[in-house]
């Protein structure tokens, strides 16, 4: 086991990232924006100044936080432009080193139901991006959020039933905030707890982000893991459990809400809070392995 995360949530350029990680102890970055710019968006100049600087401080790019298929996208959208990224990002991976990519599976289609979502051109689409990235060497993985497998647990099955070689990154803060399409309307938020176990068999890679519904359910505010509702001891308890040996990826989302003094800027507030969320973490993780031994 080993872990990472968003180093962009700590830092906007390559230099305080590269900071974030080694004041933590930690060798790995999942790579997500670079001046806030996607790591396969750079310019080939920008990315060998980036490569060069992580080489320098003998940090990894584990992952890519890629916008392949994401919730930016919507199924209608010209399928070119992923894979114009898929073409830029293979060569980019295979320099560094990098063997996980994450992607989705194209926004929700607010206007339609969940079964009218156009789910055939998605599957078919995830096929042919799944199938670059495998003969590459490189593991895509799917991650629930606001996308068709978001939808609920059993539209991820749907996925890796219809997409042969794809694994799962389970988000354990998404849920949270994202409605239940398996259950009946008026549809209810999703149980982190719930999607995880339906899902488990497929994931390869866990998203550390804990949140809360406030104001009746209209809006989100984020924690430090395990003061949420995402289930973030019960989900790591069981992984472990099970022999999970692979990332542990933060995603804080706090610098974007946290009320901290006023003299305290912006960029100081990403790191604090940013550092402080990986210890905690740590301390969480340890916890875990000391209860059930491990």
């Amino acid at each position: 086991m080993y872990f990472t995360g968003f180093a962009d949530e700590a830092a906007t350029g390559i230099d305080g990232q590269i900071e974030a990680v080694k004041a933590l102890g930690w060798s790995n970055i999942e790579a997500r924006n670079i001046d806030k710019t996607n790591i396969h968006d750079l310019t080939d100049e920008q990315f060998d100044i980036v490569y060069g600087k992580l080489q320098d401080a003998g940090i990894s790019i584990n992952c890519f936080g890629s916008t392949i298929a994401n919730w930016g996208k919507k199924i209608s959208d010209p399928f070119d432009v992923d894979l114009e990224i898929i073409d830029r990002a293979i060569p980019r991976m295979q320099k560094l080193g990098t063997k996980l990519i994450r992607i989705m599976s194209y926004a929700i289609n607010k206007e339609t139901a969940p079964d009218g979502q156009n789910k055939e051109e998605r599957f078919k689409r995830l096929r042919i991006i799944t199938d670059k990235f495998l003969q590459a060497g490189i593991q895509p993985l799917h991650e629930n959020c606001m996308n068709y497998g978001g939808l609920g647990w059993s539209y991820t099955l749907e996925i890796i039933d219809n997409v042969p070689g794809l694994r799962l990154i389970f988000d354990t803060g998404n849920p949270v905030f994202n409605r239940d399409f398996t259950k009946n309307p008026p549809y209810p938020f999703q149980s982190s707890w719930e999607f995880y176990s339906a899902v488990r068999d497929y994931v390869d890679y866990i998203h550390i982000k804990d949140c809360k519904q406030v104001n009746n359910g209209t809006g989100t505010e984020y924690q430090y893991p395990g003061e949420g509702d995402g289930d973030v001891r019960r989900v790591l308890k069981d992984a472990f459990e099970r022999g999970y040996d692979g990332g542990i990826s933060i995603e804080p989302h706090l610098a974007l809400v946290f009320h901290d003094s006023d003299n305290e800027n912006h960029d100081e507030k990403m790191m604090r809070t940013y550092l402080e969320y990986g210890r905690r973490i740590e301390k969480l993780v340890a916890e875990i392995k000391q209860e059930i031994g491990k």
